[in-house]
């Protein structure tokens, strides 16, 4: 199935199942400005934002800047620019290890893009490169999601030009807490969200992981697309050159081929002009593949970035903070049986007092992990929102695919119409008079 065909398939699916986004009640709002996230006036859960809003908030660049100590390239360093910041800093890998660590200490709850893996042993030139895109794609998914946008981790990250832009990282962190002990709305989540908040959350997690299997697939025949376009133009140029050593052989003529001596020399003369054109198709079929490679591939995998950032959110609500509210929830039941116990048994004042203490201790851990659990359903609930919003980037990717077909065709099929008139000697027998035609007749070819 080709592309262009399957994302006109699967995108009437995907809007309505976006429509499909539910759409709870909630409480009169708390002072709005408070929050970390734009919502329009009376609900604080739902974002206002459009793919548009989201892509202008930022755009950032980075560029390879190889460091080479002595004969050996030892590390590469990065050229980050942000047009935003309207300024460039230089960056290495572990910085970006640094900053994504903080982002997910500070913002556990949110979607946090993951990181090209570390450089390995004999890391050629492709690897790097390809690690330069996933890390271009990392930047500007976390400088364009809304909370990510305003906080002083991204700017510092961005615009500080110091040496030690790691420690300045982990300084801005350190001591202030997660974003559910600064965001003054934490502990009021539970307010603002559905009663069968647990239900949509399971109904979106699937919703999302189908449109990733799409999308991966998506990907998977867009990378064979360009690939393809590439590898054409290798056989078009080697087909040239070959067309060109056909015609500059000097082997030479027979004494008993000598009649047809001034047409093999013709037919030479025209088939060493014709590796022109042909490297000039190579060229334009390059073209092709490489735009199909930074205008359709590239989005593909921006946009799965996201969605397997949102599949490790879901992953890190489920085995992170319900996890720790079910364990908190068993170890104060095995407390109350212990107190139980120890009434029933007429144990020692002291005892059942210390026994008491840290029931009541534990009382207030499942009450804070209570406030969490809902705070990070509310905030997967605004991730869900900000999947859907970047959905309409399919008939982005739709409109690039479609235009780069077009003008690829249309430049190629401009040079094969330059081509065919200079075919016409190729033709032409001793008589001067063309002998074979161009193209074969209408119906078989090898028919009697």
């Amino acid at each position: 199935m080709s592309l262009c065909y399957y994302l006109i398939a699967i995108l009437p699916v995907l809007t309505q199942q976006s429509e499909d986004l539910a759409k709870p009640p909630v409480n009169e709002p708390r002072e709005p400005e408070q929050f970390l996230m734009q919502a329009p006036q009376g609900n604080p859960l739902l974002l206002s934002h459009t793919l548009q809003e989201l892509l202008s908030k930022d755009s950032v660049q980075v560029e390879l800047i190889p460091e080479k100590k002595g004969l050996f390239l030892k590390h590469v360093e990065y050229e980050v620019s942000s047009k935003r910041f309207k300024c460039s800093v230089y960056r290495r890998y572990n910085d970006f290890v640094v900053f994504h660590e903080m982002l997910l200490q500070k913002f556990p709850y949110r979607m946090v893009p993951a990181l090209p893996p570390k450089r390995m042993l004999g890391a050629d030139r492709e690897f790097i490169e390809s690690r330069r895109r996933a890390l271009k794609r990392f930047i500007n998914l976390v400088a364009r999601h809304p909370p990510f946008s305003e906080d002083v981790l991204l700017k510092l990250f961005l615009s500080f030009s110091g040496s030690d832009v790691q420690n300045k990282l982990r300084e801005l962190v350190q001591g202030v807490g997660d974003e559910f002990m600064t965001c003054r709305l934490a502990t009021q989540a539970k307010d603002f969200l559905p009663a069968d908040i647990q239900a949509q959350f399971a109904a979106s997690r699937e919703l999302i992981r189908n449109i990733y299997n799409s999308f991966y697939k998506l990907r998977d025949r867009a990378e064979r697309i360009a690939s393809r376009a590439i590898e054409n133009a290798s056989d078009l140029l080697i087909f040239g050159k070959e067309l060109s050593a056909l015609g500059s052989d000097t082997t030479p003529l027979p004494s008993w081929a000598a009649l047809n001596n001034s047409t093999w020399g013709t037919l030479k003369q025209a088939l060493k002009g014709l590796s022109v054109e042909f490297a000039l198709l190579a060229d334009k079929a390059v073209q092709q593949g490489k735009q199909e490679e930074n205008d359709v591939v590239e989005k593909l995998n921006l946009f799965l970035d996201l969605l397997q950032s949102y599949k490790d959110l879901c992953e890190r609500h489920e085995k992170g903070v319900l996890h720790k509210h079910q364990r908190a929830l068993h170890k104060y039941s095995m407390m109350k049986k212990q107190m139980m116990s120890a009434t029933v048994q007429n144990k020692e004042p002291e005892s059942v007092e210390q026994l008491e203490s840290r029931i009541v201790e534990q009382e207030n851990a499942i009450l804070t992990m209570e406030l969490r659990n809902y705070f990070s359903l509310y905030c997967l609930h605004q991730e869900t929102q900000l999947i859907h919003i970047y959905l309409p980037l399919t008939s982005h990717i739709l409109g690039a695919f479609v235009n780069s077909q077009i003008q690829g065709h249309k430049e190629m099929s401009k040079v094969w119409n330059e081509l065919k008139p200079k075919l016409s000697c190729l033709f032409v027998g001793s008589s001067n008079m063309p002998t074979p035609p161009l193209s074969p007749p209408e119906g078989n070819f090898f028919s009697n």
